[in-house]
């Protein structure tokens, strides 16, 4: 019971001192737009102008699977976590499954940073080289290595207050980028003349692996909810913000598949012209996102670690567990350095479980009423078996994909 009051206090709090409508709306617009967005062109062009529907309807799905999140919360208040989700419908088994899929995914993501500021920073600067040790490392090695150790004492912050008011500049990065390339594409003389081709039947899996990875903002979403002054704004909150990134994500999407058709490569900015001024703010602002979100993403974690074995209480000790973390995150960039083939891989192993499949069996464990026969019951099974079909498909055609390259 005093637990239970406890709760009820601190949920009593968040209604007053919470986040308002608007300030929402940016924190999960820029959970959804994030590093997706380059690779949306290369998904389009994987799968043809048929994996435009898709897009918009794998936007609808995860929408729904987002609310089905904030119902299960709903019906239990003291959850905080998408692991306490899985805590409350399938017990500390659930938990746990739970929390390594969205600590490996983190992971992986923060391995996609340092990959996309590699082959950005070697577009700009293609005889960049150094000696280390007597080992000459020069490309795109050379700057994921120089862009970790100038993240690096970020990571040994344990106060990210000052690192959370990116939202903002993330939407806007996002923004800047598709009006860089509608500049390369009308002053600079690209033009808008591929007519693509209107399905790939091949690439259809790699495409919606890429869509579940941008859409896949699942595992925040209850500290978002949790986080807002009127939890009863949250459902309108997800739907403005996935049609407005349906929107971002679709307009990009054609713009880079009309300029560049089937010559596009894993990211929209390796494809514009070098010497431009357009294409220098382009790479410039996507240099920057990783920057401020790097340490944000590894933080969970940093946490867990330090949580499980009580090590926080050792500055030096935590320091050395948040720098191994860096560099693991460094050597799988180096060893795997495959933007596109890594985030379809992350999208159909990881983001399909943690936004299609996860949320229905949480759904309808936690809600016993859904469970009998009726439309919502139909969807959500539908949802279930598209996500199997996803996982399994998309999860062997990535990793053939990356295995296919590292032998080349």
């Amino acid at each position: 019971m005093e637990i239970k009051n406890q709760l009820q206090v601190s949920n009593a709090g968040k209604q007053i001192a919470g986040t308002n409508f608007f300030k929402t709306c940016f924190n999960v617009l820029n959970a959804l737009t994030g590093i997706g967005i380059l690779s949306m062109p290369y998904a389009i062009y994987q799968g043809g102008w048929f994996s435009i529907m898709l897009l918009i309807i794998f936007g609808m799905i995860c929408c729904y699977t987002a609310l089905l999140l904030e119902r299960c919360m709903n019906a239990h208040p003291g959850i905080k976590s998408y692991a306490d989700i899985g805590e409350v419908a399938f017990g500390y088994k659930g938990r746990a499954i739970i929390a390594i899929f969205i600590y490996i995914e983190l992971f992986l993501v923060a391995v996609e940073l340092l990959i996309l500021e590699g082959d950005n920073l070697e577009k700009l600067f293609p005889n960049m080289r150094f000696t280390i040790f007597g080992f000459r490392i020069g490309g795109k090695s050379c700057f994921v290595i120089l862009t970790a150790l100038a993240i690096l004492p970020t990571t040994w912050l344990r106060n990210y207050g000052a690192l959370a008011y990116i939202s903002i500049g993330g939407v806007f990065t996002s923004i800047i980028l598709i009006g860089c390339v509608v500049w390369v594409g009308e002053v600079d003389g690209v033009g808008f003349h591929e007519r693509g081709h209107l399905i790939h039947w091949d690439g259809l899996s790699t495409s919606m692996s890429i869509f579940a990875f941008c859409y896949n903002a699942h595992a925040l979403m209850p500290t978002i909810l949790n986080s807002m002054s009127d939890r009863k704004q949250f459902p309108k909150v997800v739907l403005i913000c996935f049609v407005v990134s349906v929107v971002i994500y679709g307009t990009i999407a054609v713009l880079g598949y009309t300029m560049f058709g089937d010559h596009l490569k894993s990211q929209i900015t390796l494809n514009l012209p070098t010497k431009t001024i357009s294409t220098k703010i382009a790479i410039y602002s996507t240099i920057i996102n990783p920057f401020t979100k790097y340490a944000i993403i590894i933080s969970p974690i940093t946490i867990a670690i330090e949580d499980k074995w009580n090590l926080c209480k050792s500055r030096a000790i935590s320091i050395l567990v948040r720098t191994i973390i860096v560099a693991s995150s460094v050597l799988v960039a180096l060893y795997i350095p495959f933007f596109a083939y890594l985030m379809a891989f992350i999208g159909a192993f990881l983001s399909v479980a943690m936004s299609l499949l996860f949320p229905c069996l949480c759904y309808l464990k936690i809600n016993k009423a859904t469970k009998s026969f009726g439309l919502e019951l139909i969807i959500i099974m539908g949802i279930l078996l598209v996500g199997i079909l996803m996982g399994i498909c998309g999860t062997y055609i990535s990793v053939g994909q990356i295995l296919n390259v590292m032998k080349h």
